[in-house]
């Protein structure tokens, strides 16, 4: 029984140090961001809404989905630091790191482009549905989730752990990226438009999340556009939309990616 308890009491203290990094970190991030948006308006997606409307209340959903969130990437640690694991860790080294790193973050997009789809399916709509009162998604909408979309995105965490040969440094590195990316890719702003972001590159822009939270049946995976365009469901004017924001961050007049939406959908 004491066994027990020291193991809970360690599970504890790693999540609540992962919850006040991450939370921490998120308001930190946010503030610094918006600071930074705020001189750069040509680089907005979706220039005539204000997503900033719904801060406040995305920051208290963040607040609490961040608890599941966070308990099922400390939960991943703990089990896997106590060997619950099929396979021994890889030994990590200045080539292998890099390639298991890569090797999670595209696992983690196939995770995330099925669960995501399951969040637009029949009845687990409405809990889905939270996340997507942010039309036009700001820094601040990432974790605008229920509780089970924190756990049914980020249970990969916790699972993947237990699976997957991967030390423990390579999950915590993918968790660090995949925090700021999806806070940057929720922002509303476009830096990331270009050649590599389009046809037949693989590499997904903020336009691609934006599209999803502007037209909500498009474009549901994370980092890459591989699993929308197999599947079918990339949004048909995405990369449209990219060059419309390659043109206007350049200086040049073009048309809001989600007025390009509209005009085909219409």
């Amino acid at each position: 029984m004491s066994g027990l308890l020291n193991s809970f009491a360690d599970f504890s203290l790693l999540w609540a140090l992962t919850y006040a990094l991450t939370f921490g970190s998120y308001l930190v991030f946010g503030v610094l961001f918006t600071a930074w948006a705020n001189r750069h308006p040509e680089r907005k997606i979706q220039p005539r809404r204000d997503g900033l409307k719904r801060r406040n209340k995305e920051i208290l959903a963040s607040a609490r989905s961040l608890i599941v969130t966070c308990a099922c990437f400390a939960g991943g640690l703990h089990l896997a630091g106590r060997g619950y694991t099929l396979f021994d860790p890889l030994a990590l080294t200045w080539w292998s790191a890099p390639l298991m790193f890569g090797a999670s973050v595209v696992l983690f997009d196939t995770w995330f482009y099925w669960v995501h789809r399951l969040g637009h399916t029949g009845p687990f709509k409405k809990w889905h549905l939270l996340h997507h009162q942010s039309v036009s998604p700001t820094v601040w909408s990432n974790y605008s989730d229920t509780f089970f979309d924190a756990f049914t995105q980020q249970s990969y965490f916790l699972f993947m752990p237990l699976i997957a040969p991967f030390p423990p440094y390579v999950f915590v590195a993918h968790r660090v990226f995949d925090h700021f990316n999806g806070m940057i890719g929720h922002s509303g702003f476009e830096f990331a438009a270009g050649p590599s972001s389009r046809t037949p590159w693989p590499l997904a822009s903020v336009t691609f999340h934006d599209l999803h939270h502007s037209t909500f049946n498009y474009n549901y995976a994370n980092h890459f556009s591989v699993w929308d365009r197999l599947m079918g469901t990339v949004h048909p004017r995405y990369d449209d939309a990219v060059v419309a924001m390659e043109t206007r961050v350049a200086g040049g007049d073009a048309p809001e990616p989600r007025d390009i939406a509209l005009s085909r959908d219409a």
